[in-house]
């Protein structure tokens, strides 16, 4: 008979091996920056990598298959989402085969020692959005051809596909619980809640509390968006909200149930805070913002998801001086362009 005493050494490896399981899934949950390539004096793709791997930053999002930052990220261990690009979104719709040569291309030649995590295809595509409403009938079919080649390739275990979508999506998000997808966007993003579900693929979701703040200021305090708000700030029936952020990220959660996919996983695809080109674009508002979604997301969950990580991006790496709109647009990074920290904060 084997007795309990003898077997302790592998007891404590297996009760190790379960907290640090526990420990990724719940706690610690690892912090990805998106790297922008919307300025003329950018570090090189490889110098970029290293200022990754000596911040401790485990993911990175691109927004095209660069062919540079690919070979990069070779060797790194960093995880990747790598986008779609919106203007390929017909091409890639209309032939599997061109669907096929791009995941070939861009993904299995380099799947081998670039570990890649999500394909997102598209992004912030929505109906009711002038600027993107054109590519609204490519984006369901291109992920269904992307899948398809992701599943040839015998990849569909490791990879993941999406799109990347954001919180004018979702209506009525005042309180949480009343969120959901409106007439005007069902039609669209009902079939592909449907993919993702059936595919076992999280929905990848913008979150902006400083669009929301600025966009509503009679309604929504700097403090609230900043996750600085002493005590209960929002009572929604029996849950409560300290921050914007939570509230946000709820509504979503909220409207996927109210379309019949409550446990669709969401991953914040994109959070950030300028610093510069309103006023309350500011150094230290920025600061602020990231700090405390970096410690909000390492230490819990939201209200509606109790346990549940957030797996969550940055947005963005660095200052982008070439990024069209508004002039904030230009000074949402991390780092400068010279790869100094803006903010000194930690991202492990």
């Amino acid at each position: 008979m084997i007795t309990l005493t003898r077997n302790k050494p592998l007891v404590l490896v297996l009760l190790l091996v379960f907290a640090i399981i526990s420990y990724l899934s719940i706690g610690g949950q690892s912090i990805g920056v998106c790297y922008g390539r919307n300025g003329d004096n950018l570090p090189s793709p490889s110098d970029v990598i290293n200022l990754y791997k000596s911040n401790g930053i485990g993911s990175m999002r691109i927004y095209d298959p660069n062919p540079d930052t690919l070979q990069a990220l070779r060797g790194s261990g960093i995880e990747l989402i790598l986008d779609v690009p919106n203007p390929n979104l017909e091409s890639l719709a209309a032939d599997a085969s061109a669907a096929a040569t791009w995941v070939q291309d861009n993904v299995v030649n380099y799947a081998s020692d670039v570990s890649f995590r999500y394909i997102a295809v598209g992004n912030e595509v929505l109906p009711t959005t002038d600027s993107t409403a054109q590519y609204v009938n490519y984006v369901l079919p291109a992920m269904k051809n992307i899948q398809s080649a992701i599943t040839s390739a015998g990849l569909q275990d490791q990879i993941k596909v999406s799109t990347a979508t954001y919180s004018p999506v979702v209506s009525n998000p005042y309180p949480p619980s009343h969120g959901s997808f409106g007439d005007g966007v069902s039609s669209f993003i009902n079939p592909i809640i449907s993919f993702l579900v059936e595919n076992g693929s999280p929905l990848l979701a913008n979150i902006y509390p400083y669009f929301s703040y600025t966009g509503d200021k009679q309604n929504i305090q700097l403090p609230y968006a900043l996750f600085t708000a002493q005590g209960v700030q929002v009572q929604d029936d029996n849950l409560q909200y300290q921050n914007l952020f939570d509230a946000l990220l709820d509504a979503f959660y909220a409207a996927l149930e109210k379309a019949g996919a409550a446990n669709l996983r969401i991953v914040v695809s994109e959070s950030g805070w300028p610093s510069e080109g309103v006023p309350d674009a500011t150094v230290d508002n920025a600061k602020t913002y990231y700090t405390n979604l970096i410690n909000h997301v390492k230490e819990g969950s939201t209200p509606r998801r109790p346990g549940q990580a957030i797996e969550t991006y940055l947005f963005a790496m660095f200052d982008e001086n070439q990024k069209r709109g508004l002039e904030t647009e230009k000074h949402f990074g991390l780092f400068t362009p010279t790869q100094e920290s803006k903010y000194q904060i930690s991202f492990s």
